[in-house]
């Protein structure tokens, strides 16, 4: 099963984006505007956003009642108040506190840190396109052949590095430092290589990669 995260914010340009970043990014997302009715959603949730500025009760409010029913879920904040006092009084409940504007890069690693703190169970098996990946075996699938998906070591490794940032953009630098665990000089066509044959492995048509996409003059992306 896939994390759940219950998002409390009513503006709706604001809601709409991040519900469906979120969703891109491979959680379920059930999205409400106000904090009323919050606790409805609590035995469904793995995982609450929440904004400070919400009609009716206060994302303060909402928050303290949340966290004293169900203190095992954790709350992450989402605020523009900025000033030490507000944070301070976020953080006298929730478990991460973070200011707007922000890069959503950013805020999925946080989700991803509460997760890992508060031991949210992930499907072990993850399913991207074509690709069956189980995690606790270290197997690859291609579910249209039904055959297994035999990588090298460093094949292996640069996928599960670009599995664990799902749709998040990667420098070359960060994801060979990541892998070969050396400086990464500027120009070397190490990665490009290995990302080439990872591809023949795992993309239907190389030439049209729908599973690593490259960000020109930047990195790649694994997209889900």
């Amino acid at each position: 099963m896939k994390t759940t995260i219950l998002h409390i914010e009513d503006d709706q340009e604001i809601g709409s984006w991040v519900s469906s970043f979120l969703i891109e990014s491979g959680y379920e997302v059930i999205w409400i505007t106000s904090g009323e009715k919050a606790i409805e959603y609590m035995e469904k949730v793995d995982l609450v956003i929440l904004d400070i500025m919400l009609p009716g009760l206060d994302g303060y409010t909402v928050g303290q009642r949340l966290k004293q029913r169900y203190p095992n879920i954790p709350i992450m904040m989402l605020s523009a108040r900025t000033s030490m006092e507000d944070k301070l009084q976020g953080l006298s409940f929730a478990d991460d506190y973070m200011t707007k504007p922000y890069h959503p890069d950013e805020l999925i690693a946080r989700i991803q840190v509460l997760v890992r703190r508060f031991g949210v169970v992930e499907s072990a098996v993850l399913e991207i396109k074509h690709l069956r990946i189980d995690q606790k075996i270290n197997r690859i699938v291609n579910t249209i052949t039904k055959e297994d998906i035999v990588l090298t070591g460093k094949q292996f490794h640069i996928f599960m590095y670009l599995l664990d940032h799902l749709n998040q953009i990667l420098t070359k630098k960060q994801i060979y430092e990541a892998v070969w665990k050396d400086a990464y000089i500027d120009g070397d066509k190490t990665l490009m290589v290995h990302i080439r044959h990872l591809r023949e492995k795992i993309e239907i048509d190389t030439s049209r990669p729908e599973i690593i996409e490259t960000i020109r003059g930047i990195g790649y992306r694994m997209k889900s």
